[in-house]
């Protein structure tokens, strides 16, 4: 296979996945539902959080400074946070173990109106599930973004976006978009403005 095919074959199986999606009626409910929850969150002035390992740690890095910092236009800064910076992550591992990262970081941080998104492709990450519990606990809404057959977290979630791919990185390139989309959501109701 040369350069040109792997590129059309990675590109048309991206877009694949996408027509998938919005030819699922589960997906595109949880989406819409995704968006409601995040917009109520923050006129509940709650707090996001998001969770995640290795590429789905960067999703949720990504999802949140797009909402402190800005994503298209100036606007006011909305509360988020990506769980996991590496001095919590290098103390809590060797004290607590892996499994426990973002739980012992939520359980102080997280507040009843808070919003936790749990980015797991598998849908089985220990720590993630672990945060998950947590936030449950503390009366916080859950929305786990997964793939595949949506794993463990698909059952304990409060929401569940289950991407239609069995492939990581194809479900990771979705996630994005899910994000990315929430974002804008929320921009268009809380700063309408924005998008005149």
């Amino acid at each position: 296979m040369n350069l040109k095919q792997v590129w059309q074959k990675n590109l048309s199986e991206a877009g694949q996945v996408l027509a998938d999606c919005l030819q699922s009626e589960p997906f595109m409910n949880g989406v819409e539902a995704f968006s409601q929850l995040a917009i109520d969150c923050f006129k509940a002035q709650g707090n996001i959080f998001a969770c995640g390992n290795g590429g789905s740690h960067c999703d949720a890095m990504h999802f949140c400074e797009e909402l402190t910092g800005r994503y298209r236009k100036n606007r006011e800064p909305l509360g988020a946070l990506a769980l996991g910076d590496p001095s919590h992550v290098t103390c809590v591992g060797n004290d607590y173990g892996f499994d426990h990262i973002f739980s012992r970081q939520l359980q102080g941080l997280g507040r009843t109106n808070d919003l936790l998104v749990a980015i797991t492709t598998s849908g089985n990450s220990q720590n993630v599930l672990n945060a998950l519990e947590v936030a449950v606990d503390k009366g916080m809404k859950v929305v786990a973004l997964t793939g595949k057959d949506g794993g463990k977290i698909k059952d304990m979630a409060h929401l569940s976006i289950i991407v239609p791919s069995q492939v990581t990185d194809r479900i990771q390139e979705v996630h994005i978009k899910i994000i990315h989309t929430v974002i804008q959501s929320i921009e268009r109701n809380l700063f309408p403005e924005n998008y005149q």
